[in-house]
């Protein structure tokens, strides 16, 4: 992996491969791994590039130990992209990533050309997922790494298909990896997010929102719904997938992922 360090952060990224920039963000409590096989397959194409997010994977939580909103990721994200010296990018995200995404385009439209939403949502949290996100943070910080584990056998399930036992062990990894308090902070973060809706309405790009037929987390009707407010959107819905299809399907993944691409021109 790579480092670059920023004014605010030191952050762990794989980038390979040449041509237009795809970021890849990654969702909770995951790492830049979860990108694996769009990394072997997108790099052939493009320079891809794919951070462990700060308090998740290398990348070490910073100055932000209690609370880590995703305004603080996005700007990690812009932080990066100037290090690299890449202007724009197609913006990829998945969950939690998705959202950060989204902050990013709100906060810096200029930087992305072509944006990728799979299986998140757009609304800000409710008073009862509030309360949720901020009790799960909690348990984490009270349980470590004991009740990281915990969380991850809980959550399995809901994360990758019961039908997706290939994908299962790489995402439980992943999940038992996880600093605890870099996942509270992300929790305590994210329960305050703002309601992204109005800014996909101004997108003026393709864009392309991807779900897993059985996501519970973000089902296809949250797709649909964004779908349907911005203004140029493709949706795919990935068959015998869950909330991780990019894992649980990568090749019908990659298909979707490919023709949004390929559809993309760059203005001379």
């Amino acid at each position: 992996m790579h480092i670059t360090r920023t004014v605010n952060a030191e952050i762990h990224y794989e980038d390979r491969g040449e041509g237009p920039a795809l970021l890849l963000v990654h969702g909770h409590p995951f790492d830049h791994t979860m990108w694996q096989p769009q990394l072997d397959h997108f790099s052939r194409t493009h320079r891809v590039i794919a951070p462990d997010l700060r308090g998740y994977g290398a990348t070490p939580l910073g100055a932000y130990p209690d609370s880590t909103d995703l305004g603080v990721f996005a700007e990690d994200l812009t932080d990066l992209l100037d290090d690299l010296g890449i202007h724009d990018c197609v913006l990829a995200g998945l969950s939690m990533g998705g959202q950060i995404a989204m902050e990013l385009y709100r906060r810096h439209p200029e930087r992305v050309r072509g944006l990728v939403l799979a299986d998140t949502f757009p609304a800000a949290e409710t008073d009862e997922g509030k309360a949720a996100r901020n009790a799960m943070a909690d348990r984490l910080i009270a349980g470590g790494a004991e009740a990281m584990r915990g969380y991850a056998d809980e959550v399995l399930d809901r994360m990758v298909a019961p039908y997706n036992t290939h994908a299962a062990p790489h995402v439980h990894r992943m999940m038992c990896a996880t600093d605890p308090a870099g996942a509270a902070a992300a929790l305590r973060g994210r329960a305050e997010r703002p309601d992204y809706r109005k800014t996909l309405t101004t997108v003026p790009f393709p864009a392309l929102v991807v779900v897993g037929r059985d996501d519970s987390y973000t089902p296809v009707a949250d797709a649909e719904d964004m779908h349907a407010l911005l203004p140029h959107c493709a949706l795919a819905v990935i068959e015998e997938a869950a909330h991780l299809p990019n894992l649980e399907r990568p090749d019908a993944f990659n298909a979707v992922l490919e023709t949004y691409l390929r559809s993309l021109v760059r203005p001379s």
